[in-house]
């Protein structure tokens, strides 16, 4: 199965364009603050190539507000304050009026980021994700409304998460372009505590060459040393970016945009997500000098490669690499373990024999599970998917046993009784079927 490539877009236009074209280009950013003569100004490069006068573009009424919309969209709980989305929203034009008037006068503080941990395999402790305040998510959105355009104008081809336009699908579809290139050696590269080990003096340097405007960078310098508020001890971090900001995504980006420069110009094709990177290369010995610059380059950004998460290998040979929760090898892709494990824990939470919906309620919230997960992987090879459809139909079969007064899971005679077309005539979405029918339609 080949995917076509994504066209490489250059990272910085020097050339003026037709005012369509860049409008086009750049339909993504926060018009309230971007005018067409700002967005001209991307285009052919600022005097001095530094932006100067934009904190008056942060706090602006429009701005705050587009913010405020953007943040209750994206929904979430309160904060250390206590303060919900719902509670911020009866007193927003108040709270917004203060923003803006704290912000005007540089007297702003953000609140201490309540630190919470949600599950991760393999750890007992769980990933920490911070959650600011509402009232800072808010300026945090305002802050990235002015500031991603900045660095989105420098970004380069290779760099896929968390930009505009872009995303996983992108990504994976450059890696299986690659690879049908013949570039099947791969550099399987993980970076050891990425987010805990970013140093904030060279991030702040990282900034500093597009923005320099002082109360911006004191208000992006004020988020990276916010106090951390974990249970009943509070702290203040001297390194990392913290995980759940608003503003985390686009500061993790412009702190590896020089890993991305290095790895181009040193000729490598490399296909990155965040932290999590892949280099495809067309022989064993490419790999080997695309592991020494990822290495020596991470060195000079106080960053190191786990020794043992990454690794090189031959992509034609079983083994094979994963990357975006696909599994890659002998010229075919697949969800990897976590991925079928975790689909099948959302399916379990909806199939518990001692359900009490009726079976078409069932079907119903099962499907929006089997869609989701499908439209993400369907394009795994045809052995995925009629075994996790058939796994699905036994816990349905479970359920129904049980309401006969019988034991166990489904098996045996049930399946003459319950056949798939039972299930069918119900509604429940095969992805053996929508498999099939995609390749039909293609």
């Amino acid at each position: 199965m080949k995917d076509t490539t994504i066209e490489d877009k250059p990272a910085i236009v020097a050339t003026p364009k037709q005012a369509g074209e860049t409008e086009g280009r750049w339909s993504w950013v926060e018009r309230v603050v971007w005018t067409d003569r700002m967005l001209a100004a991307l285009e052919t490069g600022v005097k001095g190539g530094k932006w100067f006068s934009l904190m008056d573009k942060v706090y602006t009424a429009k701005n705050l507000q587009a913010s405020w919309k953007r943040v209750r969209a994206n929904r979430g709980s309160g904060g250390s304050d206590g303060i919900s989305l719902l509670r911020f929203e009866d007193m927003m034009e108040r709270e917004l009026g203060q923003l803006a008037k704290e912000l005007r006068a540089n007297t702003y503080t953000p609140k201490p980021v309540k630190r919470v941990y949600i599950p991760k395999p393999g750890s007992k402790t769980g990933r920490p994700l911070g959650i600011p305040a509402v009232r800072d998510r808010v300026v945090q959105t305002a802050l990235l409304h002015v500031l991603e355009p900045i660095f989105e104008n420098k970004f380069r081809p290779e760099s896929y998460g968390f930009r505009p336009g872009r995303g996983c699908k992108d990504a994976l579809r450059r890696v299986q372009g690659l690879l049908n290139e013949g570039r099947t050696w791969v550099v399987d590269a993980d970076i050891r505590k990425y987010f805990d080990s970013i140093s904030h003096a060279r991030l702040m340097a990282e900034v500093e060459k597009e923005v320099a405007d002082g109360r911006v960078l004191k208000l992006v310098g004020l988020y990276l040393e916010t106090d951390i508020l974990d249970e009943a001890k509070r702290w203040t971090p001297e390194g990392g970016t913290p995980q759940g900001a608003v503003i985390s995504p686009l500061l993790a980006n412009i702190y590896l945009h020089p890993l991305d420069v290095a790895m181009e110009e040193a000729g490598f094709e490399m296909v990155r997500y965040a932290d999590d990177f892949v280099v495809l290369c067309r022989s064993e010995s490419e790999a080997k000098r695309a592991l020494k610059t990822i290495q020596r380059v991470l060195s000079e950004m106080e960053l190191a490669l786990h020794p043992e998460k990454t690794r090189m290998v031959d992509a034609t040979q079983r083994g094979g690499f994963e990357f975006l929760g696909y599994h890659f090898e002998r010229g075919t892709r697949w969800p990897r373990k976590r991925s079928i494990q975790n689909f099948k824990d959302a399916v379990r939470r909806k199939t518990k024999r001692c359900n009490g919906d009726s079976l078409e309620t069932i079907v119903e919230k099962l499907n929006r599970t089997i869609k989701g997960w499908f439209e993400y992987f369907k394009h795994s090879n045809e052995y995925t998917f009629p075994e996790l459809d058939s796994w699905i139909r036994m816990r349905l079969r479970s359920i129904l046993r049980k309401r006969a007064h019988k034991r166990g899971r489904g098996r045996g005679s049930d399946h003459q009784r319950w056949p798939n077309a039972f299930f069918r005539s119900a509604g429940l979405i095969s992805m053996h079927e929508a498999r099939r029918a995609l390749c039909r339609s293609r």
